[in-house]
């Protein structure tokens, strides 16, 4: 399939459009269709996808691109299966209107054009890594900022935990499952000899026995059983069956499920030996486990970026990973991708983003980067007044302005232990807030350059300015609430992580596109209000008021 642009965008003297009745036209371009065909039908840059498609132009050419993406985008807003889309694009002239195909004698689509596209998507994802619709999202975004003129120095962030659809199992459930599927793939190969026994794993009634039909008592004796015979499974079938993903996942949960014993059995690890990146069910083998909030989650993180002022909100950038991803290294990719700015920009965001890493590399680029809070401990703002020379390594005075008679320095941990006279921090009303310890003879604090630094940030976070910007933060919570409730993030149809970050693009997509909807909604409404309101000045004879509220 070659790829062609759409060039069927402008409608023609003979387009469906033009020969409906005035009252349909009227209650379409008064719809949410006139705005979406209008503003973000073209934003969407078709060119970035010819990759997907073969450049043999003799070959049948493609459905158009920008078609395809603004109707997966209209798919999330209305909530819409494929054939539900489809149905929609072929009965509504709205979506058609929407999507510029009112000129197409027949719709350019198939039942199959939406899951090839996506398909398309994933595999060029997997050769080349890199993502083609993450890419065009973020350009759209981008577009839509300027369309409205949002001003960019303000940036929000937040990070929405993601459930795989996968079911949730037991321990006993994934080695039972994924030695299962290798006997069913053997199977299927006629390798009878290579089961030995092994037969139960193909009866369908033999996973409820095993699984669930059991007492308490007897789970730890099964669960090395089927150690066992995961065990002679990889003995007996080598190398010969590597490239099959049963044999890959096989290996991949006993490498992490067991450990080996001198007398070289294996046997089940200890729970709190099992890494939160294991297998947590083979059908989704990206998924992670994490603990968040007191909630236990399996699945993926999103991370994303707003940028917003008195117009407006729109998603500028996000990222999507294994949920074992931190907030933290979020925060330093993003603060990387954005790079550095002519103009300070302001990047707020949670304590969980928060270290003094990312708060020196914000700064390195001219991003002002505020959070709420600091993970870890908590110094006092008063150590913020220790003063270093960090060339001579030295303590040179404490926050009442002591030198201490001697300083020693701890390379390996950056710590400086700085001894002062005892009857000097003796009675010194900063003492219990220093950090200072009293000795028989003298005293001494423990201190290191970040602990300054993040006692620093701290005397800055209790500003009115910060308490200010802070609160602009709270806006940015309510997207994970709109991802779930409205978007239905934690019930995707498909399971890994590539797939379910396409899926995941068009979500993001789609709150873009309804927010634009909107802007350009009221901003139509402030216009026409401004034109009523000017009509009643000329009517009144007031016309040089009426040229100066134009001009």
């Amino acid at each position: 399939m070659s790829f062609v642009l759409n060039e069927s965008q402008q409608i023609t003297m003979d387009d469906r459009f033009l020969n409906l009745d005035e009252r349909t036209k009227k209650f379409v371009l008064n719809s949410w269709a006139k705005d979406f065909a209008e503003i973000i039908f073209p934003a969407i840059n078709e060119r970035r996808f010819s990759v997907l498609y073969s450049d043999n132009a003799a070959s049948r050419p493609n459905s158009p691109v920008n078609a395809i993406i603004g109707s997966l985008i209209l798919k999330e807003m209305f909530n819409l299966t494929d054939d539900e889309l489809l149905a929609s694009i072929l009965c509504d002239v709205r979506f058609q209107y929407a999507l510029h195909t009112t000129s197409f004698k027949n719709q350019p689509f198939s039942d199959r054009t939406f899951s090839r596209f996506r398909q398309r998507l994933y595999l060029y994802y997997l050769e080349t890594g890199r993502d083609l619709l993450h890419e065009e999202m973020e350009a759209m975004a981008n577009v839509f900022v300027k369309y409205f003129d949002i001003n960019p120095s303000v940036k929000r962030m937040d990070s929405i935990m993601v459930s795989s659809s996968c079911k949730k199992m037991s321990r006993l459930e994934i080695l039972y499952t994924c030695v299962a599927n290798m006997v069913k793939a053997v199977y299927k190969t006629g390798e009878y000899q290579n089961l030995k026994n092994m037969e139960h794993y193909l009866d369908e009634e033999d996973r409820n026995k095993t699984i669930y039909h059991r007492k308490n008592e007897e789970i730890s004796k099964r669960l090395q059983e089927i150690i066992d015979d995961a065990s002679i499974l990889i003995k007996e079938l080598g190398e010969a069956y590597f490239e099959l993903p049963e044999y890959q996942l096989l290996q991949r949960v006993l490498k992490e499920q067991t450990e080996t014993t001198a007398e070289g059995k294996l046997t089940p690890v200890g729970k709190e030996k099992i890494s939160p990146d294991s297998l947590q069910n083979p059908s989704d083998p990206d998924a992670t486990y994490r603990k968040k909030a007191g909630k236990d989650n399996k699945g993926y993180v999103g991370n994303l970026v707003e940028t917003v002022d008195k117009k407006g909100s729109i998603i500028t950038n996000y990222d999507y990973d294994v949920n074992t991803h931190s907030d933290s290294s979020f925060c330093k990719e993003t603060i990387e991708k954005l790079g550095e700015q002519e103009k300070e920009i302001t990047l707020i965001a949670d304590g969980a983003y928060s270290s003094v890493e990312n708060i020196e590399l914000a700064a390195k680029n001219n991003i002002n980067l505020i959070t709420t809070a600091l993970i870890g401990k908590v110094p006092d703002v008063i150590q913020s007044e220790f003063e270093l020379n960090e060339t001579t390594h030295e303590v040179v005075k404490c926050p009442r302005g002591e030198k201490p008679y001697k300083t020693r320095y701890y390379e390996k941990s950056g710590l400086y232990r700085a001894s002062f006279n005892k009857k000097t921090c003796e009675h010194c009303p900063l003492r219990e807030k220093c950090g200072a310890k009293l000795q028989k003879k003298s005293a001494f604090v423990l201190i290191t350059a970040k602990t300054i630094q993040r006692a620093s940030y701290l005397k800055k976070m209790s500003s009115e300015e910060y308490s200010i910007l802070q609160k602009k933060r709270n806006g940015v919570e309510g997207l994970p609430s709109i991802l779930r409730r409205r978007y239905h993030v934690d019930t995707m149809p498909v399971r890994g992580l590539v797939r379910s970050k396409i899926w995941f693009s068009f979500k993001i997509g789609a709150i873009n596109a309804k927010r634009v909807l909107k802007m350009a909604s009221e901003q139509a409404a402030t216009l026409y209000n401004k034109i009523k309101f000017s009509f009643a000045f000329l009517k009144s004879g007031k016309y040089r008021a009426e040229l100066l509220l134009v001009a």
